[in-house]
């Protein structure tokens, strides 16, 4: 039924946690799990050849290909259903593959179903769906069968789609330039033009572990943002001209042309070891 993908690299302190307290706690339905070791040398490699799981298939590579590893490790998955997992989810309850199957199942046209992630005041990504949710009001709650999901931002954290629609819209693809990039957000945009659903599944929530807190960030993480930081402030720029111009702020708050301009301060994490 279920296929698991993990990417990793040098974060055996988070993988560990990962593996034992959201994998080791899968239902049968999840038949294949894939660990995509990128050329970690902090003992990744040991540990995860040591492991006594029949299911688990751990895949050595020699160099970190970063997030284009999610093609290459999805490709060897032969289940019906997908779960993209970060292996810095260090917590989830029981039986958490079947509850978001479940879910997935039971909703219309869905394409995208996400984990929620529990309110940690040092991971990033909680941090950061708390600001949409309560500053920017990003989330719509809806009920669909009897299941409650928040439609909006989607991200990858821990994220079921089918094996089907992947195929039919390409996969996660590669990115020739840079080991890291948001691959979901492209698989996102790429199910909705099909007229598939994202959304968050309320009733599930997970522990994310990421941010300088918990692990060092990768540079190429770090240039990811930097560059995206500069797209972002050019196309606000352009924003504020529009939005001066007479009646655009309210004709685009009427038909949602495009997002006004925002800017996040994140918080400032720190570290375990401060």
């Amino acid at each position: 039924m279920i296929a698991i993908v993990v990417i990793t690299h040098n974060r055996l302190h988070l993988l560990r946690r990962c593996v034992e307290a959201v994998l080791r706690r899968t239902s049968e339905k999840t038949r294949e799990i894939i660990i995509w070791n990128n050329a970690s040398a902090d003992g990744t490699r040991e540990y995860l050849d040591a492991l006594d799981e029949p299911r688990l298939n751990a895949v050595h590579h020699p160099e970190n290909i970063g997030m284009n590893a999610y093609a290459q490790a999805f490709s060897l998955a032969s289940q019906d259903y997908f779960v993209e997992l970060d292996d810095d989810v260090v917590e989830a309850p029981p039986r958490w593959d079947e509850t978001l199957l479940d879910a997935f199942l039971r909703i219309p046209k869905m394409g995208y179903l996400a984990a929620n992630l529990v309110d940690d005041p040092n991971d990033s990504a909680s941090q950061y769906i708390k600001y949409l949710r309560e500053q920017r009001s990003a989330y719509t709650r809806r009920e669909i069968e009897g299941v409650a999901i928040l439609e909006g931002p989607t991200g990858g954290s821990c994220t079921m789609t089918s094996r089907e629609l992947y195929h039919r819209v390409g996969g996660f693809g590669q990115n020739a330039n840079s080991v890291y990039w948001r691959e979901d957000a492209r698989y996102v945009r790429d199910i909705h033009r099909l007229g598939y659903r994202s959304a968050v599944l309320e009733g599930l929530s997970i522990w994310h572990a990421g941010s300088p807190y918990y692990s060092k960030t990768a540079p190429a993480k770090n240039a990811f943002h930097v560059r995206q930081g500069r797209i972002k402030a050019r196309k606000d720029f352009v924003k504020r001209l529009l939005l001066r111009a007479p009646f655009v702020a309210a004709l685009n708050a009427r038909h949602g042309w495009f997002e006004p301009p925002h800017v996040y301060h994140p918080p400032q994490f720190g570290s375990r070891e401060d």
